[in-house]
């Protein structure tokens, strides 16, 4: 059975290993270095000061993780954030991509957050290092695309879009 957790500074490494699969093999990740230790390390410290950071494991090893971060980083934006999801490259279909979403949604919307927003790599024509499985994960999970960005990562060698997808999960009124 997995279990999802808070993330732990422990988990670093095993972290950094799941996202350097995504920076070195994929345009999932349109960095095109993967983070020092130090680096990584120093992100989770950063995201996890105002945002939940959470991680799911099987038979006590992580498989993937999820969090929530700054929209923009604006006083305006404090009621949206954007999400950042990974698993382990075998981990797909597992339902592990949807039980941390749907937690980090849960604890998101109690701590007054209305907006979700997701930045997610989209090829024009599917391939090897990029298909439109994350659009579609949204998607199946209620998001909707609002914004289309042409062309805008070069990575192998390649062109890729991002497009941004939302989803509202509160009632918008005075504060």
């Amino acid at each position: 059975m997995a279990l999802i957790r808070d993330v732990k500074i422990s988990d670093t490494e095993r972290l950094l290993e799941i996202y350097a699969y995504y920076v070195l093999y994929t345009a999932v990740s349109f960095e095109t270095e993967v983070p020092s230790y130090d680096e990584f390390k120093s992100r989770i410290e950063t995201f996890t000061a105002k945002y939940p950071y959470i991680v799911i494991e099987e038979d006590g090893r992580v498989m993937g993780y999820a969090y929530a971060h700054a929209f923009v980083g604006r006083a305006a934006y404090d009621r949206s954030c954007e999400l950042t999801i990974y698993l382990d490259k075998d981990a797909k279909g597992k339902g592990y991509g949807r039980a941390l979403y749907e937690e980090l949604e849960s604890r998101l919307k109690s701590k007054g957050i209305l907006n979700l927003y997701s930045c997610i790599g989209d090829p024009d024509k599917e391939d090897e290092y990029l298909t439109k499985d994350s659009e579609r994960f949204h998607a199946a999970l209620g998001f909707k695309k609002v914004g289309d960005f042409c062309k805008c990562g070069h990575k192998f060698g390649r062109w890729y879009n991002m497009i941004w997808m939302e989803k509202i999960i509160g009632k918008h009124g005075a504060l």
